[in-house]
Order: C-alpha cells, then sequence, then structure tokens
C-alpha cells in the first residue's frame, strides 16, 4: 500500500511474480479454509492406504478448493483509494465527531466483497468495522461512524484496513492504509456570565480595541503619505526634511491585557479523571481564554513552569482581532494535551510576571504550602488585578457522601491571598464556572466599595 494523496491511500492485490505475498496469501487461510485443507490432505492419505480411488477424488478436491482460492485472491488486481474526513476535527470533552469514510474503486474491474476497519483509540469506542458490497469500476462507497470521548487528548484515527475474501470464505487478506487523521479533543468551555473586569495597567484604556486614527497604522512616528490619508496629517516640517509628503501617526492605546495562569504542579492535584480537581482548572482556563478573546482582551495562557501560549508576538500576548480565534485555537490545543508537571513552585511564572505589569491576571491554583502561598501573593504587585480560584484537593478527593472536612485547611491561604489584595475563591467540588465567576465579581465589587471605591471597567 502506497499513499496516493493526504487522507487517502491505495490498496493493490495481485502484484505477481511475489513469494512474499504469496505465502501471505496462504497464512490468510481462514478457519473453514484450514479446516478443508486438512480434510482434503487425510482424505487423499487415507484413499492411498485403503486403496480407494473415490476418497482420493474427494481428498483432492476439498485439498485444491481452498488452494485455488488463495490464487484467485491473490492474482486478482483491485486498487481502491481511502480517505476520511473529520466532523469537526476539534470537539469539546463529551463531545461527538463524526468521521467519515469513503473509498473508491480506481480500477477497471469490480471488487468483491470488503470488509472495512478504522482503528481508534480505545477511549473514543470500540472499533467500527464495515461490510462493503461489490464496488463496480469508477465507484465509490460511503460510510460514517460517531466517536466521542470524556478526557480531552489527541487521539489518531487510522489507519484504515481492508479485509478482502473470496466467495466462499476459505482465506481472507489484509492490508492496511498508510495515512491517519488526528482528531483533538479539547476541556469543556463553559459560558460566563458578563462582569465588569478591571486592573488594567495605566494606559491600557477600556480593555476594547480600539479603532486605528483613519488610516494606516498608528504610532508617533511619521510615516510616508499613502493613499487615502487625511491631509490634516500632514506633517509639513517632517515633508521639508524629507522630500516626501509625510504624515503623521497618531499614538494607539494598547489593548487590555489579561493572563490565565494555570497551575500544573503534580503535588497540587489528587485524582484523576474527567471530574477531577485538575480536569475542573483545565476547563475553567479554557473558559475565561475563550471569554477574555472574546472581550477583545489580549490574552495569553500561562504555566508553573513559565512557559506561555501564544508566545509569537513580542510581548506574548494574542492581540489583533484577526488573530482571536488563530490565538483561540492554538490555546485549546494546549490545553487539550497538557499535563502534570514536575515542578514544586511557582517561581517560573513570577519570573515571567515580574517584567512589569500584566493587566488582569486570572490564576487557577491547586494547594499550596506557605512558601508558594507567599510567591502566589507577591505575583499579585504585577498585575492590575487579580483573581485566583483555588482547588482543595482534600476537598475535591472526599466522596459525595462523605461527612464535610474542615474548610480551614486551605483557609488560610484565602486569607493570606485576599491580604494581598487577590479575589481569592475557593472552588467546592463540581462548581459550575459560571457561578464563581460572578462570585468573584461580587468579591471583587464588595472590597473595592470598602476601600478606594475603584471599580472594575
Amino acid at each position: 500500500m502506497t499513499s496516493a494523496a493526504p487522507g487517502s491511500a491505495l490498496f493493490a492485490e495481485g502484484r505477481g511474480g511475489d513469494p512474499g505475498g504469496l505465502r501471505m496469501a496462504l497464512s490468510g487461510l481462514t478457519t473453514r479454509g484450514r479446516s478443508f485443507l486438512a480434510a482434503g490432505i487425510a482424505a487423499a492419505v487415507c484413499a492411498y492406504v485403503l486403496g480407494q480411488s473415490d476418497l482420493l477424488r474427494v481428498g483432492l478436491l476439498l485439498s485444491v478448493l481452498p488452494l485455488v482460492c488463495v490464487t484467485v485472491l491473490y492474482r486478482t488486481r483491485h486498487r481502491v483509494t481511502g480517505s476520511r474526513r473529520l466532523s469537526p476535527a476539534r470537539v469539546p470533552a463529551g463531545g461527538e465527531a463524526r468521521v467519515h469514510l469513503r473509498m473508491d474503486n480506481v480500477s477497471r474491474l469490480p471488487t468483491g466483497l470488503l470488509m472495512l476497519q478504522d482503528r481508534v483509540p480505545y477511549a473514543l469506542g470500540p472499533r467500527p468495522r464495515f461490510v462493503l458490497d461489490r464496488i463496480e469500476a469508477g465507484g465509490r462507497r460511503e460510510v460514517s461512524y460517531r466517536v466521542r470521548s470524556d478526557l480531552r487528548g489527541r487521539y489518531p484515527l487510522g489507519p484504515l484496513q481492508l479485509r478482502l475474501t473470496d466467495p466462499f470464505g476459505m482465506c481472507e487478506l489484509t492490508r492496511s492504509f498508510s495515512a491517519y487523521d488526528t482528531l483533538t479533543v479539547i476541556p469543556r468551555v463553559e459560558p460566563l456570565p458578563s462582569v465588569r473586569l478591571g486592573g488594567d495597567a495605566k494606559g491600557y484604556g477600556d480593555g476594547r480595541q480600539r479603532s486605528l486614527a483613519l488610516a494606516g497604522e498608528d504610532d508617533v512616528i511619521p510615516r510616508g503619505y499613502r493613499y487615502g490619508d487625511d491631509l490634516r496629517r500632514v506633517h509639513w516640517r517632517s515633508t521639508a526634511r524629507h522630500g516626501e509628503l509625510m504624515v503623521r501617526r497618531e499614538e494607539q492605546p494598547q489593548r487590555a491585557r489579561c493572563t490565565v495562569l494555570l497551575d500544573t504542579r503534580a503535588v497540587a492535584f489528587l485524582g484523576a479523571g474527567p471530574d477531577s480537581a485538575f480536569e475542573w482548572a483545565v476547563s475553567g482556563a479554557a473558559s475565561v481564554l475563550v471569554h477574555m478573546l472574546e472581550r477583545g482582551f489580549s490574552v495569553r495562557l500561562l504555566t508553573d513552569t513559565g512557559s506561555s501560549v501564544p508566545g509569537e508576538g513580542s510581548d506574548g500576548f494574542a492581540g489583533a482581532s484577526q488573530e482571536a480565534a488563530d490565538a483561540a485555537g492554538m490555546m485549546m490545543d494546549t490545553l487539550a494535551v497538557i499535563d502534570h508537571s514536575d515542578g514544586a513552585g511557582l517561581s517560573r511564572a513570577y519570573d515571567v510576571l515580574r517584567g512589569g505589569i500584566e493587566g488582569l491576571l486570572v490564576a487557577f491554583i491547586g494547594d499550596l504550602d506557605d512558601a508558594q502561598a507567599a510567591v502566589l501573593a507577591r505575583m499579585r504587585h504585577r498585575s492590575g488585578a487579580a483573581v485566583a480560584f483555588l482547588l482543595d484537593s482534600g476537598v475535591w478527593g472526599r466522596e459525595p457522601g462523605d461527612a464535610a472536612g474542615p474548610l480551614q485547611q486551605h483557609g488560610e491561604r484565602l486569607r493570606m491571598l485576599r491580604e494581598a489584595g487577590w479575589t481569592a475563591v475557593a472552588v467546592p467540588r463540581g462548581a459550575p464556572a459560571a457561578e464563581l465567576w460572578q462570585q468573584a465579581d461580587r468579591e471583587r465589587t464588595g472590597v473595592v466599595a470598602g476601600s478606594d471605591g475603584e471599580a472594575w471597567s
């Protein structure tokens, strides 16, 4: 089998003169074919010993039939291309995707009965199997199946396997296509209510992208005149100095920024599975990222290891509105495969934030000791506003019927963060992210009303 095109492959039988292929064809004898061959050989031996010519003819017939089927199947030439299409290729955890398979017979001969099987990981369900009737020359067949996973990740689909059999069921030959596709299962994204978010760095404006002034890129440095520029922006002094018409670039206010910090330390989370605390944190981070991008913020994803996504820009933020969809897809793909880190602290993330005021900071944090709580508290000074969602592994690891444990286990951490200026919210087991988002808004509003009167913009 050789690849014919992206997402397709070529299946061919009967290239001729290939001893290895003939041996493979013989190994494809089914139980029925092996039984016929064994019965025929036994009958022939008995006929020779007993001198029964009629029994010998029966034995030869039983022996020759499976061998003839193997030869015919081996010599038969079939050229079949297969393609796979995912709809969609990226689904949230718990969602379903449909896989469409198409088989085309590109040879001049019709095929026999074909059995089609696609390889899928165990997490997506059982392997789909289909029986395709005779495909005429130049004809095609289309089948589809559904896949679903409650666990995020990237799952390979394929390669396709075709099984060709003879009409008597004596022999089966299996060939695999070379192409495969990947299904990306991203975290669940919960719609968040619109709240008044603030704490932007000075000069960041109201958090919405402002339109450029008239035409062209805006900056404080004059540039050459372009067709469509307003003549009122002509900078005559620069025009005289450069000998060509120059226009002013007006300053463009920067977009509001938001950094989503996701704690991935293995020591901070206990348990696994779709209902674990870590999966809630990943889903919550995904929800906030999508929500802030929709509101026009420049957003980035930061982990405790200090790595950020996306990082193509000079400042590491996803900025322009035309890049919002690409940035969201990039961060969702990252969250689809993100796993626990071996780190024990948040110092690397603090070093990234230490470079300057980063606007709004939203953190999803697991268990903290005194040292890491202090590091997290200092991050508040590197942002305009900070919201932390704390997940206690002791609370999340408790069975629903168990008695409630003391919430004071991480109450001290919440108090420390709030004293440092964080809006810290404890995350109960299975709590909806939208409700906690509103709770953070209410707590932030209450803190502000009781202090300096600053409002979330």
